[in-house]
């Protein structure tokens, strides 16, 4: 990967603007649905070190990194399938310790009043062969999906999902504030059946607000949120949802019941506070197939949900190694069995594969690609809440 040093940050921001002055030259009246911006691999490798960084805050952040790297390690012995579907959920310190071209230049284009989505397409998009194994058709399957996406098109819904309810992914990303020091953003993903899923910005959280070395939200920033979002779904729907459903990968603290029941209360009939999160735990069946998708577990209090295994229409796994499931469960009495198909339904829509199903619902499974750009937005600025912009 081409890397610069720190002191070539104005270079690397000029760069940036020449792009992003040609793109930007085509948001008039008579306007394309998506701008395609094909580079050479070494511009898409480019990145350089965040010279907004002080040697404290860079040395703190690769500390974090090695932290959250230990926790994940600690959990289990990964599979690199496991580590690649955990990895898209946890936080990254080099959101912050890199800026990159590819980040940097839809962060851009997207802080303009009128935006269009960009597809940036580089020489192994189409071509070259990787680790993945992924045949010419997948890759044309994966860029047909994403221009019909980004051209304003909805691909597909899921058929099984109640009306009028909105899913939340609850997240956190690091953030530099302009004043100095490192803190957590808070990130809201919201899909309905009603209008295209969208992403709201929360509040900005202390590096000591952390329990289990885990950021949370107190009261009145899980209330400020949900209110956030409950305006959001009303100006998109014309009317507040009947059930709000949160999904996060750690349990819920006190402070975020509380926010979350005070701001729900009058405005929505029902708030469910699910959290998701990997787990040692494997199941080997009898005979010759895999633990099928779609299989809830239950030992003693604990639940695990296989979303991926053995798949009916396909009469096989589509994996290499042994089906890995969630551990799910519940801060408030639900109907695990009920929330459970919710979740599977949500592993349904993730536009940027071709399997049709990924190990996470849709609520958390886009958090990482919306935090990496919110990290290159100013301070304040709040995030284009269209996917659009950020697949």
């Amino acid at each position: 990967m081409g890397l610069l040093k720190s002191g070539d940050g104005p270079g690397f921001d000029a760069f940036v603007q020449m792009f992003q002055d040609k793109i930007q030259a085509l948001f008039g009246d008579d306007r394309p649905d998506c701008v395609i911006v094909c580079i050479p691999e070494a511009v898409g490798d480019l990145r350089v070190e965040n010279p907004g960084l002080s040697s404290t805050e860079r040395e703190a952040l690769r500390r974090l990194q090695a932290e959250e790297e230990g926790d994940q390690l600690n959990l289990f012995a990964p599979t690199p399938e496991e580590l690649k579907a955990a990895e898209d959920l946890r936080m990254q310190a080099d959101e912050l310790l890199f800026r990159t071209f590819y980040r940097a230049l839809k962060a851009r284009v997207m802080d303009h009043p009128n935006p269009i989505p960009l597809q940036v397409i580089r020489r192994d998009t189409v071509e070259r062969a990787d680790d993945k194994g992924q045949s010419h058709a997948t890759r044309a399957w994966h860029l047909g999906v994403s221009l019909l996406y980004k051209s304003g098109r909805t691909p597909w819904q899921p058929a099984d999902l109640p009306a009028n309810t909105c899913f939340i992914g609850i997240s956190f990303h690091y953030l530099k504030r302009r004043s100095g020091g490192l803190v957590y953003a808070s990130l809201a993903q919201a899909v309905s059946t009603e209008f295209e899923p969208f992403a709201l910005s929360g509040a900005s959280i202390d590096q000591d607000q952390r329990r289990d070395r885990r950021p949370y939200l107190n009261e009145d920033q899980a209330k400020g949120l949900l209110a956030d979002i409950l305006r959001e779904y009303e100006a998109r729907a014309g009317v507040s949802p009947d059930r709000i459903v949160f999904h996060k990968t750690s349990a819920y603290e006190p402070e975020e019941i509380a926010g979350f029941q005070q701001a729900a209360a009058g405005r929505v009939a029902s708030c469910e506070l699910i959290w998701l999160r990997p787990t040692s735990f494997r199941l080997v069946r009898k005979g010759q197939q895999e633990p099928w998708r779609g299989t809830l577990c239950t030992v003693g209090d604990e639940n695990y949900l296989f979303t991926m295994g053995f798949m009916r229409w396909w009469r096989e796994y589509p994996g290499p190694h042994i089906p890995a499931p969630v551990e799910i469960g519940s801060a408030l009495p639900t109907d695990l069995r009920e929330r459970a198909r919710e979740i599977l339904a949500l592993t349904k829509m993730n536009w940027n594969s071709s399997e049709g199903v990924s190990r996470y619902p849709v609520t958390l499974s886009f958090a990482r690609k919306v935090g990496e750009i919110m990290a290159e937005l100013p301070e304040g600025k709040s995030p284009n809440p269209s996917y659009r912009f950020y697949m």
